[in-house]
């Protein structure tokens, strides 16, 4: 199933010390080049795939770091990562904060950082700041953090991705990406 000339090399996280962690662990692996995250509970259909959406914005820019956003309500900001940037209403913007999982009445926006991230490799400096320093949130290691702690020297911004997202972290989300996706297949759902 995998397509001629990629190759998949797999890294272990020896402890659940949070997602900056899991990004940490795979430096070894990555060395001093740009990288994608891709976090599989989000499922995002589209024309054109998310990841490749964050390079042509990264290249548009000049290089940086991209983070994939999308508006959320208000009430639900306290579930992700939300970031401030230069212009909301532009599709790539600069960031200028992010905070992981702000209350709605702190929230500085309703830009949700969601599971797509095209980073430069000085990402890994911060991550292991954190590491030795201070863990964040839940005593792990916050890549939310770390993009904080990096915007002053690596120009990071926020794209709008064109598609539709499923949180498979959740049962609903689940189901809806499910069903979303059978139908798109001929398979009659009532």
């Amino acid at each position: 199933i995998v397509p001629p000339g990629i190759n998949c090399i797999y890294v272990r996280q020896p402890k659940a010390l949070g997602l900056g962690h899991a990004v940490l662990c795979s430096r070894p692996v990555i060395g001093n080049v740009p990288f994608a995250v891709v976090l599989p509970d989000d499922l995002i259909s589209s024309d054109v795939s998310v990841v490749k959406q964050l390079l042509d914005a990264r290249e548009a820019q000049g290089g940086g770091s991209v983070v994939a956003v999308q508006d959320v309500a208000l009430e639900d900001t306290k579930k992700y990562g939300i970031v401030s940037v230069d212009d909301a209403a532009c599709p790539v913007s600069r960031v200028r904060g992010i905070v992981e999982k702000p209350d709605p009445s702190v929230a500085p926006s309703r830009l949700a950082v969601i599971g797509r991230y095209v980073f430069e490799p000085e990402i890994f400096d911060y991550l292991a700041r954190q590491a030795v320093q201070q863990a964040g949130v839940g005593g792990e290691i916050q890549l939310t953090d770390a993009i904080s702690a990096s915007l002053a020297q690596v120009p990071t911004y926020a794209c709008r991705y064109q598609g539709h997202r499923y949180d498979c972290g959740s049962k609903q989300g689940y189901i809806d990406a499910t069903v979303s996706f059978a139908r798109k297949r001929g398979f009659k759902i009532n």
